[in-house]
C-alpha cells in the first residue's frame, strides 16, 4: 500500500547529547529517517538537545527544537505542533523511553498522537525482560535462566541458588550502564546496588553466567503484511562478557554452520513476530555454546540499534530509511533498492566480502583521576566503555581486520613487543590491548589452542590471526632485498600495509611504496551493491583491494575529496563529521562531483547517498594516496576532519595533491609553536611566557627558568590529550614519567604560565585571504585551566568587557591576515586583569562550528568549502559579524558512569563525549536549558551540601532559599575539590558543580527559572 495520507505532521525524538553507548549513529539513522520522510511529503518536527549533529541543522527538518528531551518539554512541543504521529524508534533508548513516558502520561492519548514505527505494547514486550523473557518461552526460544529483582535481597537469594558469577542487566538502561559480571557476593552487592539505583524503574534482571559463549545479532526488518527480512548477521570475536558495543564484530558471521544459521533466522522472524514490531527494524542477538551448540536469546531492541549503523555501511541497505517508510504505511516490497534499483527492499542484501568492526577507546582520559574503588581498571565486560568505532572491508577476514586495525589511528601506545611472555598472558582477559597480546604471543609461538583456552575467542580467528602474525614474524627474519614482487602482492592481499611491511624488512614506509608501484602493484576498488554483483550498482560506495577488475567509473566535470575524521573519540566528535557533511552539501550545489574518504561506520557522512562517491577506506597516507591517485580530484580538503586529516595535509602535498584552503605550510605555522610564537610577538599580541622542550631533561630546565604553576602538554594533540596543570617540580616529573610517557610519537612538550583565575574565551572566524568576519566570540563559564571542550560556553559573551571583546576580535583578524587563513579559524584567549592573551590558533574546522552555526543562524562550514574552491566571502553574502538577538549556551556530558570508582573533575584535558544547547533571550535561562539538555537536572528549591565552598558563596545560595546539608540528604552538591563525595552524587544521579563559576551561573539560572515559562521554540523560528 502507498504512504499513508492521513497522516501529515510526523515528530521524531533524537538521542540527545553523545555518550558512551548512544553516539552518532543516531544522528546517521535520524538524519536518513528525516530526508525519507519529507521526500515523501511528510512535515518532520525533530526534538534534540544535542547542537553537534547534522539531525538539528535548521535545513534538514520542518522544525528543529533544540530543547531537553524531558517530558514537560516534549508535552509542550506536541502542543504547539499537533503532529499526527509520533516515529520513537531513531533515538535510542533515550527516544524509546521518552516515548513510553508521553504515553503512559497520557499525551500522546489527550492530542490524538499515534506512536508508529513500534507500538507501545511492542516496546514493552521487547524492553522489559521480565515480560521479554516470557515472550521467548511462550516461542519455545531458550534463554539464560534470570530473574527481574527489585531489591538486593532478591538478587543475592538468586544467586546463591545457581551460583556463582552471575550477569547484572539494569533495566531500560543505555549501553549496558549499570550493568557488569559478579564473582562474589561482595561484588554483587555493589553492582546490583548501583543497577537499581541507575534503571529509571529500578528493577534489573539478575542472569546466570554465559560467559566464554559465543555471541551473534542479527539485523531484522518486517512490514505489516507480514515480510521479515534479515539484512545481516554479525559475529562477536570477543565472546560473551563482553559488551558487544566494545567487541571486535564482523559481518557477515563467519563460524556458524549453515544448520546453526538458519536456526538462528527462524528464531529472529519468531522473535519479531511475537515481540509485534511490524512496521521496522530490530536488532536481536544470541549466544551460543561453543561445546553443545545450546542458542539462547539474550535481548532485543525493538528499535534502529547501533549495530543497525554498521548493519547498513556493511550491505548498502538503508535500515532507517526503510524502517521509516515502513512505519508510514509501505511493504518492504514497494520500497525499491536504492544501489541496484532493480531489486525491492524485501530482496534480502547479499554480500561478498568481510567487514570488520574495532572499537576505540578512551580510558587514558580517565586513568589519572582520583578514584573510589581502589584504581582504574581498563577491564572490559558488560557495560559498553568505547567512545567510537571504526569499520573496514576487505575481500577477506584477513584483509578487512587489518584494514580496520590500522584505522584505529592511535596516539596511545599500543606497542606490546617489549613486554614478556608473562606479561602477555596477563593482557588475555578482556582490555583493549589484547587483540594486540594475541598478535604478539601467536607470533612469538604461543599456540592457538593455548590462547583459545585463556580467551574464548574461537579457533578459527585464531588461526587467521597466527596466519598474519607469522607474516610479521618472517618479515622481521628477511632482508630487503628477498621482498619479491610476488611475495609483496600476496602481503597486500592480507591487509598489510606498507607501513607495516616496512617496519619489518627495515625499510621506510616511501620505500615499500615505491618498489611497490615499480613493480604495477596498486589497488583497485570493488563497489558495496547488496547483491554480490549480481546486478548493477548505481551508487558509487567502494572499498579497496589487491585484485584484478576495477569497478570504479570515470568522474565527469570537476571534482573535490574531502577527507572525513575517522572513528569518533574524546576531542575529535561528531562535530567534525557535520563540517564535512556540510562541505560535501555545498560543493554538489556549486557543480562539483564530491568524494569523501571516512573509516567511521556511526555518521552521516559514510552514508551512500550523502557525496557522490564513498571511500571506505583508512585515513592512512597510503590509503588515501591511493583514491586520490585514480580518482585525480581537482581539489582536496584536509581543513574540516579535525586532526585526522591535517596530519595528512604535508605528505599529500608533497605527493602532488591539490590542497584546497588554507595551505598546509599556514597551518604547520599555526599548529608549531614557536613559529606561532614568533608571529604573536611580530603582530602585538600578547601570550602567557612559554617555552618548547624537545625532551624530559630540556622541560625541567624551561620550568626552573619559567617558574610554577605550568600548563605542560605535548604538541599537535587532540582533545587536551596529556594536558595538565602541574603545580611544581615533583608533579612534572610524575607528569613526564606517567602522562607524557605513553605516548608513542613522543613529541615536542610545550610549557605555559598558567593564567589562574583567568575567563577563556573561544572564537570561530572565517577568512578568504583579504576578509575576515568574526562568526562567533564565545565565553567559558569554568575557569582557565578547564579545557575548552569540557567548559560550558556562552554566546554572545555575558560577563567580558565590550572593550576586550572588540580587542578578540581585532587580533583575531590580523591573526587571520597573517596566516593568509582561506576558510575557518578557531582562535582560543584568556582574560585577565585587564589584557587579552592568545593561547592558540587552528586554522581548520573546531568542535564548536556546529554550534556557532546554529546560534548565528548561518552555516559556517559550507561557507568554509566554497572559499577553498574559491568563492569570498562577499560573493557569499556574508560580510558582517553575526549579532545574535538571543543566548546560546553549550554544555557538556562526560562519561563519569562508566567508569567505577572515577571521581569527576574538570581540568585542562577534555573528558567530555557530548554537549547540550540551550537557546534564550535572557542567558541564565539559556544555560538553564542547556543543564536540563545535558541530563544536570538542577532543583529550583530544597538542600545544598557544600564542600571546600566559601562562605560567600554559601550564602549566595541560602539568600536565595536553599537550605545547607551536613549529610547524605541533599538535593544538590557544591564541591570545589576532588573529593569522593562527588562520585557517590553521580552514582545516586543528583546534580553537582565542581567549580565556582558553575555553581554561580547555576544559583543564578535557578532565581530566573523559577518564575519562567520555559516555552519551546524552533530553531528556524529563533532565526526569523
Amino acid at each position: 500500500m502507498p504512504a499513508r495520507k492521513d497522516l501529515k505532521t510526523i515528530l521524531i525524538i533524537g538521542s540527545g547529547p553523545i555518550t558512551i553507548g548512544q553516539a552518532a549513529e543516531f544522528d546517521y539513522s535520524g538524519t536518513q529517517a528525516v530526508k525519507a520522510l519529507r521526500r515523501e511529503g511528510y512535515r518532520v518536527v525533530l526534538v534534540n538537545s544535542n547542537p553537534a549533529t547534522i539531525m538539528t541543522d535548521p535545513a534538514l527538518a520542518d522544525a528543529t527544537y533544540i530543547e531537553p528531551l524531558r517530558l514537560e518539554f516534549l508535552e509542550k512541543i506536541v502542543a504547539r505542533e499537533r503532529p499526527d504521529a509520533l516515529l520513537p524508534t531513531l533515538g535510542g533508548q533515550t527516544a524509546l523511553n521518552l516515548a513510553m513516558e508521553l504515553c503512559e502520561a497520557g499525551v500522546l492519548e489527550r492530542y490524538g498522537v499515534e506512536l508508529i514505527g513500534a507500538n507501545y505494547a511492542a516496546i514493552k514486550k521487547g524492553e522489559d525482560r521480565e515480560q521479554f523473557q516470557a515472550a521467548m518461552k511462550k516461542i519455545g526460544l531458550d534463554v539464560p535462566r534470570g530473574l527481574m529483582v527489585s531489591s538486593l535481597e532478591e538478587g543475592l537469594a538468586f544467586a546463591r541458588e545457581v551460583g556463582y558469577p552471575v550477569i547484572v542487566r539494569p533495566s531500560f538502561t543505555l549501553g549496558g550502564s549499570g550493568g557488569g559480571v559478579a564473582a562474589s557476593e561482595e561484588e554483587l552487592r555493589e553492582l546490583l546496588g548501583r543497577g537499581l539505583r541507575l534503571s529509571p524503574v529500578h528493577t534489573a534482571l539478575v542472569e546466570e553466567s554465559i560467559l566464554g559463549w559465543k555471541e551473534y545479532e542479527l539485523e531484522v526488518m518486517r512490514d505489516h503484511a507480514d515480510t521479515v527480512v534479515i539484512i545481516t548477521s554479525i559475529e562477536n570475536i570477543d565472546p560473551m562478557g563482553v559488551h558487544t558495543g566494545d567487541s571486535i564484530t564482523v559481518a557477515p558471521a563467519q563460524t556458524l554452520t549453515d544448520v546453526e544459521y538458519q536456526k538462528m533466522r527462524d528464531a529472529a522472524k519468531d522473535i519479531i513476530r511475537e515481540i509485534g514490531v511490524d512496521t521496522g527494524g530490530s536488532n536481536i542477538q544470541f549466544a551460543v555454546d561453543p561445546k553443545t551448540g545450546r542458542l539462547v536469546v539474550i535481548e532485543m531492541n525493538p528499535r534502529v540499534s547501533r549495530s543497525s549503523a554498521l548493519a547498513s555501511k556493511a550491505t548498502g541497505y538503508p535500515i532507517a530509511k526503510i524502517a521509516a517508510l515502513l512505519a508510514v504505511g509501505y511493504r518492504l516490497d514497494e520500497l525499491p533498492n536504492d544501489i541496484t534499483k532493480k531489486t525491492p527492499a524485501s530482496f534480502e542484501p547479499t554480500i561478498d566480502y568481510v567487514v570488520t568492526k574495532i572499537p576505540r577507546f578512551a580510558f587514558e582520559k580517565f586513568r589519572t583521576l582520583p578514584n573510589t574503588a581502589g584504581g582504574f581498571s581498563d577491564r572490559l565486560g558488560t557495560q559498553m566503555k568505547s567512545v567510537g568505532e571504526v569499520m573496514a572491508i576487505g575481500r577477506t577476514f584477513k584483509e578487512s581486520f587489518m584494514k580496520a586495525l590500522r584505522s584505529l589511528e592511535f596516539d596511545v601506545s599500543a606497542d606490546v613487543a617489549g613486554l614478556s611472555v608473562p606479561e602477555l598472558e596477563r593482557l588475555l582477559v578482556p582490555n583493549p590491548k589484547r587483540i594486540f597480546a594475541v598478535l604478539e604471543l601467536l607470533k612469538r609461538g604461543t599456540p592457538a589452542e593455548e590462547i583459545a583456552a585463556a580467551t574464548s575467542i574461537d579457533r578459527w580467528f585464531l588461526y587467521h590471526f597466527k596466519e598474519i602474525a607469522s607474516e610479521m614474524e618472517r618479515l622481521e627474519a628477511a632482508s630487503p632485498s628477498e621482498l619479491s614482487a610476488a611475495e609483496l602482492y600476496a602481503l597486500k592481499r592480507k591487509g598489510l600495509s606498507d607501513a607495516q611491511i616496512a617496519a619489518g624488512v627495515g625499510l621506510e614506509e616511501v620505500e615499500i611504496r615505491e618498489k611497490r608501484h615499480a613493480a604495477g602493484l596498486r589497488p583497485v576498488y570493488k563497489t558495496v551493491d547488496t547483491c554480490a554483483a549480481e546486478f548493477e550498482a548505481y551508487t558509487p560506495y567502494h572499498y579497496s583491494a589487491y585484485e584484478v577488475e576495477d569497478e570504479v567509473s570515470d568522474k565527469e566535470g570537476p571534482s573535490v575529496a574531502i577527507l572525513g575524521s575517522g572513528p569518533i573519540r574524546i576531542g575529535q566528535g561528531v562535530e567534525f563529521d557535520y563540517s564535512a557533511v556540510h562541505a560535501v552539501w555545498a560543493l554538489q550545489e556549486a557543480g562539483y562531483t564530491t568524494l569523501m574518504v571516512n573509516s567511521n561506520p556511526e555518521t552521516v557522512s559514510t552514508d551512500y547517498d550523502t557525496a557522490d562517491k564513498l571511500y571506505f577506506e583508512p585515513l592512512t597516507a597510503e590509503d588515501v594516496l591511493e583514491i586520490l591517485e585514480r580518482e585525480r580530484p581537482d581539489g582536496v580538503i584536509v581543513q574540516l576532519g579535525g586532526q585526522t586529516p591535517l596530519k595528512l595535509a604535508r605528505a599529500l602535498e608533497a605527493a602532488g595533491q591539490p590542497i584546497w584552503g588554507t595551505s598546509p605550510a599556514s597551518i604547520h605555522a599555526a599548529e608549531d609553536r614557536e613559529a606561532f610564537n614568533r608571529l604573536a610577538a611580530e603582530l602585538g599580541i600578547p601570550q602567557p611566557a612559554g617555552a618548547v622542550a624537545a625532551n624530559e631533561r630540556e622541560a625541567l630546565e624551561h620550568a626552573r627558568r619559567l617558574g610554577y604553576p605550568l600548563m605542560v602538554r605535548p604538541s599537535y594533540v587532540l582533545g587536551g590529550r596529556a594536558m595538565q596543570v602541574v603545580q611544581d617540580e615533583d608533579e612534572l616529573k610524575a607528569y613526564l614519567s606517567q602522562v607524557y610517557a605513553e605516548l608513542a610519537s613522543k613529541p615536542t612538550i610545550l610549557l605555559d604560565a598558567y593564567l589562574d583565575g583567568a575567563i577563556e574565551i573561544d572564537v570561530d572566524a572565517l577568512a578568504d585571504g583579504e576578509r575576515v568576519v568574526v562568526a562567533g566570540v564565545m565565553e567559558h563559564v569554568e575557569r582557565a585551566g578547564v579545557h575548552s571542550g569540557d567548559s560550558a560556553t556562552v554566546l554572545p559573551p555575558v560577563t567580558l568587557p565590550e572593550e576586550a571583546v572588540e580587542t578578540v576580535r581585532d587580533y583575531t583578524r590580523k591573526l587571520a591576515r597573517a596566516l593568509d587563513v582561506r576558510g575557518l579559524l578557531n582562535v582560543q584567549y584568556a582574560y585577565k586583569d585587564g589584557t587579552v592573551y592568545v593561547l592558540e590558533a587552528n586554522p581548520r574546522a573546531s568542535r564548536t562550528v556546529p554550534f556557532v552555526s546554529k546560534a548565528v543562524g548561518h552555516p559556517l562550514a559550507k561557507y568554509a568549502a566554497l572559499i577553498s574552491a574559491g568563492k569570498t566571502l562577499e560573493e557569499l553574502g556574508f560580510v558582517e559579524d553575526p549579532e545574535p538577538g538571543f543566548y546560546s549556551v553549550k554544555e557538556v556530558t562526560v562519561p563519569w558512569l562508566k567508569f567505577p570508582g572515577v571521581v569527576p573533575w574538570l581540568g585542562p584535558e577534555m573528558r567530555s563525549t557530548g554537549e547540550s544547547m540551550g537557546l534564550d533571550h535572557d542567558p541564565y535561562l539559556a544555560y538553564y536549558r542547556a543543564q536540563l539538555g545535558a541530563g544536570h537536572i538542577l532543583p529550583l528549591a530544597g538542600r545544598v551540601r557544600f564542600i571546600d565552598a566559601d562562605s560567600e558563596l554559601i550564602n549566595a545560595y541560602r539568600e536565595a532559599g536553599f537550605e545547607t546539608s551536613e549529610g547524605d540528604d541533599y538535593d544538590l552538591l557544591v564541591c570545589l575539590s576532588p573529593q569522593a563525595e562527588l562520585r557517590r552524587a553521580i552514582e545516586l544521579g543528583r546534580p553537582y558543580f565542581t567549580t565556582r563559576e558553575g555553581a554561580l551561573w547555576g544559583l543564578e539560572a535557578v532565581r530566573r527559572a523559577r518564575n519562567a515559562g520555559l516555552e519551546p521554540r524552533p530553531l528556524q523560528v529563533w532565526h526569523t
